[in-house]
């Protein structure tokens, strides 16, 4: 029997067993899935043990309930422990229950809970069966929890391979948290390949592992790919939800509307994003004044609202919100952070000023201007110094004159009533005035609900005081004839006592009188002429003639004003021509425009009447007038009179008949415009004046030192020439290319080409010894002057309408008393020389004209420096002419031309 009992002990422990295994069947049928957790024989309250998949049971459930009141299932599958709780040796399971109320459709899930040192026993004693089982060399999910408790080495999962069956196989890894940083945080035994973790892991360092997995035989045999394993960290809600700043400050104006956005705050947590560890939900759970509640946070956007439009700046300014953020979409166990929210209330003009008092009284005296008399002073409930409490006054009625103005002190926000021009007690002896105040910024509230502007009203009393006379109006006028006789009497400026409402007792006396045409009765204040009155003098400006007048009574008192005398016109002026000269210029004008004016009134004077003075016929002969509008008329030649100046006498007759004799000045000249006549003598009244002007005399002086140049130049040329033994140069072709620009054509002389004689008109002929020579004609002569030198320039004078001058000064030796031959002398020494130039340039080897053949140029105005470049030049072969090279570009191809032969 005894060694029954152990046989019967040990059937009854394996139909515990089996009914025990059958009863978990039973009941896990009914499940969706089973979820196997392993977790640590001791588990601390509000702590995650795990994930549990809910989706792939049941994607449309919105009720979630534990059967076991120890652990919390979150929407995200996250199942945490309500109470610390103790694992005995044996398993601990619960049931997840997923509904759906809408459809009644309901889910299980069963969560069985292992402790770890059982799964650790287990693992070992499958070791053989695995080692006998075939696995696949892949990459195994692996994972493992944040801040892990232990124990520690813990176990994560086993790598095996297939080549295990068949040979002995070495596992190892290497990679970070083997070998790299952070080290030696994972190993895996070589021959089970057992992988395990020697510390607790925090996931905001490191996310996940990447570790390369190896089997290797003994003798070094890698029968195996080399495999990567991902470690990944599962998140802990470890990480507290931070605001961005320790206090927000926003700003917001008084009455805003409800709903108006006040700011946003914002947080941060830096645990595993999209998860319920992150899911942050913002609140208000304090407000400074407490009541009443006008705030509300959106809790997902941290986006702060009014929700009551009574913020009134004027009551409370400033509100302090204490505001919280809490993770775990704000349930009580999730972690969270407090901060502080200050809301300041900016100002609106919602106030308007007004008046401390609605009426004011005040005086001033009469004849008074600017000076303050009255400060009037405002409430206002808005914020001081800004636009919405500075006042705005303004007079609304009683100033049509312009008396007063009233204007802001900026310090004080007080009105400042002042008056700008004077009052009169005699006119007015008290003004009552409506003043208004309102803001810089306009009013923000209807203006229906209450008035925008306070007024109050102000009395001011005038002061009489006796003030002396007054000059009122201060410009008076009277009426006179021009030409009035002397003795004329009339009225004057007439001053009145305001007192007195008379004129009586005032005395008069003239201050200014420009020409001095009147007197001033002291007593009476009239005028009388003194001297004859002229509308038409300089002083007269539109026919006014003013003088000043002071009047004073017997205290001394004194006022001034002005008296205008209105000079009323006479006929007493005929029109006349002001401009008393006349040029025409005869080639291209046959009259001339003549205009009369008249300085009487216009009823005295156009239209008017021209005519010609009849005294002499010759007038009448040679002229004609012609009426060309009312006051202008046109002259005009007939008969083809000379050239010269003429005295032609005009009348002019108003339209009344007075009328005046005007001698024009007229000049008949052969010119293209006025500026270009020049004034000659007439032969038939003897030699004209000429008037130089000191430009001219200052032309007339330089040429005089012009000459004093030039005769000591002659005279300094004179004395070297006559070292040298040759009187006449062979080659005189020593001259520079010149730019000329004149193309005038040249004189009017006949030239034989082989003997170059020069034909001349008139009486006698002179030549200077050279090799240039130009006529200078004057009165039907011509003289050829000759002036030896090397360098010559023909230039021009003046000389009857012709202009032919030969300058000799430019280089060269010049002789005064020596140098100068006879025509027959000059005739004799060139005609031998010249016929052989001729003959030889029509003998080249062609026997045909020569490039530089003998041709007709025109005269260009003045000579050139550089002499002749032609066949001509007596210059033997190319001597001296060096000075060809250094032309400038636009000789170069005339100095080759002149290079051939």
């Amino acid at each position: 029997m005894a060694a029954a009992r152990p046989s019967g002990s040990w059937s009854g422990a394996l139909c515990r067993l089996l009914l025990l295994t059958l009863a978990i069947l039973i009941f896990a049928s009914d499940a969706c899935k089973n979820v196997t957790l392993h977790v640590p024989s001791k588990l601390d309250a509000e702590k995650l043990v795990g994930r549990v998949n809910l989706k792939e049971c049941f994607t449309a459930a919105n009720l979630i309930h534990s059967s076991d009141p120890d652990f919390q299932i979150l929407e995200d599958g996250s199942v945490y422990t309500t109470n610390t709780i103790r694992l005995s040796s044996e398993k601990r399971s619960f049931t997840i229950l997923l509904s759906n109320t809408e459809n009644q459709e309901k889910k299980k899930i069963f969560v069985f809970l292992e402790h770890q040192t059982k799964v650790l026993k287990k693992r070992h004693t499958k070791e053989k069966v695995l080692r006998r089982a075939k696995r696949r060399w892949a990459p195994i999910p692996c994972s493992m929890l944040e801040n892990s408790l232990g124990p520690f080495p813990l176990f994560l999962q086993q790598v095996q391979s297939d080549t295990a069956q068949n040979y002995t196989i070495y596992y190892s890894i290497r990679g970070p948290g083997v070998d790299q940083e952070p080290r030696n945080l994972f190993y895996v035994e070589r021959d089970t390949g057992n992988l395990y973790c020697t510390r607790p892991v925090d996931r905001e360092q490191y996310e996940s592992f990447e570790i390369i997995a190896f089997a290797t035989t003994p003798d070094g045999y890698t029968p195996e790919l080399p495999l990567p394993l991902i470690i990944k960290i599962e998140d802990e809600n470890d990480n507290y939800p931070i605001f961005t700043e320790e206090t927000y400050t926003f700003t917001i104006f008084e009455n805003c509307r409800v709903g108006t956005t006040v700011g946003q705050v914002c947080a941060t947590d830096k645990d595993e994003p999209d998860t319920m560890h992150t899911r942050l939900k913002y609140s208000i759970i304090g407000q400074v004044p407490p009541s009443p509640t006008l705030f509300s946070m959106h809790p997902t956007t941290g986006v702060i609202t009014t929700t009551s439009s009574q913020l009134d700046r004027e009551l409370i300014d400033k509100y302090q919100l204490k505001i919280k953020v809490q993770d775990m979409d704000g349930q009580y166990f999730g972690l969270q952070t407090t901060s502080t929210c200050i809301i300041n209330i900016d100002d609106v003009n919602d106030h308007l000023p007004t008046f401390t008092r609605t009426s004011y009284v005040t005086s001033v005296e009469e004849n008074t201007v600017d000076v303050e008399i009255l400060r009037v002073t405002v409430e206002d409930k808005d914020l001081v110094n800004t636009a919405n409490w500075r006042a705005n006054y303004t007079i609304l009625k009683g100033n049509e004159n312009g008396n007063f103005k009233i204007v802001t002190d900026a310090k004080t926000n007080e009105g400042v009533l002042c008056v700008v021009k004077p009052l009169n007690y005699e006119e007015k002896q008290q003004v009552i005035l409506q003043i208004g105040v309102v803001n810089e910024a306009p009013f923000s509230r209807e203006a229906s609900s209450r008035s925008a502007m306070s007024t109050a009203t102000v009395t001011v009393n005038v002061k009489d005081l006796d003030e002396g006379p007054e000059c009122n109006p201060p410009i008076q006028t009277v009426r006179m004839k021009e030409n009035a006789e002397v003795g004329t009497t009339s009225n004057g400026y007439k001053a009145y006592d305001p007192e007195a409402r008379s004129s009586s007792g005032i005395r008069y006396k003239k201050l200014t009188d420009p020409t001095g045409w009147v007197t001033v009765d002291e007593n009476t204040g009239s005028i009388k002429v003194f001297r004859s009155l002229d509308r038409e003098a300089e002083t007269i400006k539109n026919g006014i003639y003013n003088i000043t007048v002071l009047a004073s009574d017997q205290e001394g008192r004194t006022c001034t004003g002005t008296l205008g005398i209105i000079l009323q016109d006479v006929n007493d002026n005929g029109p006349f021509i002001p401009k008393k000269t006349v040029i025409i210029c005869k080639p291209t004008m046959s009259s001339a425009e003549i205009v009369a004016v008249d300085p009487d009134e216009p009823i005295h004077g156009p239209p008017f009447d021209f005519s010609l003075e009849s005294s002499t016929s010759e007038v009448q002969r040679m002229w004609r007038l012609k009426e060309i509008n009312d006051t202008a008329a046109r002259l005009s030649y007939q008969n083809d009179p000379p050239f010269g100046s003429y005295v032609v006498p005009i009348t002019v007759r108003d339209r009344l008949g007075m009328s005046s004799v005007t001698s024009l000045d007229v000049t008949l000249c052969d010119c293209i415009t006025e500026n270009d006549c020049t004034h000659h003598a007439d032969p038939r009244i003897g030699g004209g004046g000429v008037q130089l002007g000191k430009w001219a005399i200052l032309a007339i002086l330089l040429g005089i030192a012009l000459l004093f140049c030039i005769l000591f130049t002659l005279v300094c040329g004179a004395s070297g020439t006559s070292k040298q033994p040759k009187v006449i140069p062979d080659d005189l072709a020593q001259q520079n290319l010149i730019v000329s620009n004149t193309e005038a054509p040249g004189d009017d002389k006949v030239y034989s080409a082989n003997g170059f004689t020069t034909q001349t008109v008139g009486a006698s002929a002179q030549g200077v010894c050279g090799t240039v020579g130009s006529g200078i004609k004057n009165g039907g002569q011509e003289t050829i002057e000759m002036v030896k030198g090397g360098h010559q320039t023909s230039e021009s004078c003046q000389g009857a309408g012709h202009h032919h001058t030969l300058d000799s000064c430019r280089g060269g030796h010049t002789e005064v008393d020596n140098c100068r031959y006879t025509y027959s002398e000059w005739h004799s020494f060139t005609q031998p020389r010249l016929g052989e130039k001729v003959y030889l340039c029509n003998q080249d080897e062609n026997h045909k004209h020569a490039q530089d053949y003998v041709l007709t140029y025109n005269y260009e105005g003045r000579g050139s420096v550089a002499g002749s470049v032609g066949c001509c030049s007596e210059r033997q072969e190319e001597d001296g002419l060096e000075f060809l090279d250094n032309l400038e570009p636009k000789f170069r191809t005339l100095a080759e031309a002149c290079m051939k032969r």
